[in-house]
């Protein structure tokens, strides 16, 4: 997924790290602190358990810790999901895990549009943000994405589909297959009304109440163990 930005952009900004998560996310949180806004990718989400220490005990906590005179505006780039046939230790949804540690904001988009404007919105963000994308969408989900620049607020729940019957709050690709589902219900007279989180923390619990007070009925669907 990182192909090309190195001959874009240059070493100076794109940096091609030994194995070592928590070497190089703890240099992170350091280039965060002296101002810059480090982009780190963890290509396995599983391998979230190797930063803990620098992500839960340093990144999240410094800003409270100074009594907020240090900030770090880092984003932490994973995934979820199991595909490829990567086994147990390749193929956890840990954005749940994440989403329970205060300082620490969550994104977990299910389309193209939505992980632009996510993504942007949380580089410019002065929290330390992770975003989990699925493996599986890399591939199976395909959209618009608008070349100009845009940004969709974190916290902010999208509405994917209007329903009346029952909510489906649906995160990552689950938000496809329930679109899929919403759909098969409609061919036998029941109204799905399809909500997308779009971040775990902050969550949007306004938009999702709303919801189920109009529908009185709901499912979510999610890949992550709770």
């Amino acid at each position: 997924t990182s192909r090309g930005l190195l001959k874009e952009f240059g070493p100076d900004r794109v940096v091609d790290t030994p194995i070592s998560e928590a070497g190089f996310t703890g240099l992170a949180v350091g280039a965060a602190m002296a101002g810059m806004r480090p982009v780190v990718d963890i290509i396995f989400g599983d391998f979230m358990t190797l930063i803990m220490d620098q992500v839960v005990n340093q990144a999240a906590k410094i800003h409270y810790m100074s009594g907020g005179k240090w900030k770090v505006p880092m984003v932490i780039r994973a995934t979820m999901g199991a595909t490829r046939r990567s086994a147990a230790q390749h193929s956890q949804s840990l954005h749940a895990w994440c989403s329970h540690i205060p300082g620490l904001k969550v994104v977990v988009p299910s389309t193209a549009y939505d992980a632009k404007g996510l993504f942007k919105a949380a580089i410019r963000d002065d929290n330390p943000v992770v975003i989990f994308e699925h493996k599986i969408s890399y591939k199976k989900v395909k959209g618009p994405v608008p070349a100009e620049d845009y940004v969709i607020p974190l916290g902010v729940a999208d509405v994917k589909r209007q329903g009346s019957d029952i909510t489906i709050i649906a995160l990552s690709s689950m938000v496809q297959t329930a679109l899929r589902a919403a759909a098969m219900l409609e061919e036998v007279g029941i109204s799905a009304e399809v909500v997308d989180p779009r971040t775990t923390w902050p969550l949007d619990e306004k938009t999702l109440v709303e919801s189920v007070k109009k529908t009185s009925r709901c499912i979510v669907m999610d890949e992550g163990y709770y």
